[in-house]
C-alpha cells in the first residue's frame, strides 16, 4: 500500500471512529423500549464498504466499546443490569456483536459489490450490508441474552411469552428503526464509496 493511500485510509478510519463514538453516545439517550437505539451502524457499514471487512470489524469494535461504556456508566439501564449481573459476559456480548456486525457487513458488501465500479452491484452490496449489520447486531444480542441471561430475560418479560417479548417489546421498534435508517442510507453509502473510488 502506498504511503498516500495508507494515510487516506487511516484518516478515513479515524473520521469514522469519531462519528461512531458521537452517534452512539447520543443514541445512549434515545430509547424506543428498554434499550437505546443503535445509530452507529451506518458509519460502520460505510467503513466496511470503503476499507474492507477488517476495517468493519475494527469499527464494530469501537461501537462495542461505546455500548459497553454505556452499560458500565449506567446510560443504558438494561445494559447496566447485565453488567452488574456478569461484567465479563456483558463485555463479550457488547464487543462480540459489534465486531461481528461490522465484519459481516464488510464480507457481504465485498461478496456482492466486488472490486468493480458497477453502480448496481455497489447498491446491492450496500443494501444487503445494511440489512446484515443490524440483523447480526440484534440477533446476537437476543441469542446471548436468551442463553446467558435467561433469568433476567424472564424477569423482564414478566410472564409474557419470551419470544413475543423479544420480538415485539425488547428489540422490535429499535431493530426496525435501525434497519430503516440503514436502507435509507444505502444510496448515500454508494455515493461515498463511488466518490472514494474515483478520487
Amino acid at each position: 500500500m502506498r504511503a498516500s493511500e495508507k494515510t487516506r485510509r487511516l484518516t478515513g478510519l479515524a473520521l469514522m471512529t469519531a462519528i461512531i463514538v458521537v452517534l452512539q453516545v447520543v443514541a445512549s439517550f434515545v430509547k424506543f423500549g428498554p434499550f437505546p437505539i443503535t445509530l452507529a451502524l451506518a458509519p460502520i457499514i460505510i467503513g466496511a464498504a470503503l476499507y474492507g471487512p477488517k476495517a468493519g470489524a475494527y469499527l464494530g469494535g469501537v461501537f462495542g466499546i461505546v455500548v459497553l461504556l454505556a452499560c458500565i456508566l449506567g446510560w443504558d439501564s438494561g445494559g447496566s443490569i447485565l453488567w452488574n449481573a456478569n461484567p465479563f459476559l456483558t463485555a463479550v456480548i457488547c464487543l462480540g456483536k459489534g465486531i461481528l456486525s461490522g465484519l459481516c457487513a464488510g464480507l457481504v458488501y465485498r461478496a456482492v459489490a466486488g472490486s468493480g465500479r458497477s453502480h448496481g452491484r455497489m447498491l446491492g452490496g450496500s443494501i444487503l450490508a445494511g440489512i446484515v449489520s443490524p440483523v447480526v447486531n440484534t440477533g446476537l444480542f437476543c441469542l446471548c441474552l436468551t442463553l446467558l441471561f435467561h433469568d433476567i430475560l424472564l424477569s423482564w418479560a414478566g410472564g409474557t411469552e419470551v419470544i413475543y417479548y423479544i420480538l415485539f417489546v425488547l428489540t422490535g421498534i429499535n431493530f426496525l428503526v435501525e434497519l430503516a435508517v440503514n436502507l435509507v442510507l444505502s444510496t448515500v453509502i454508494v455515493r461515498v464509496v463511488g466518490a472514494r473510488m474515483h478520487a
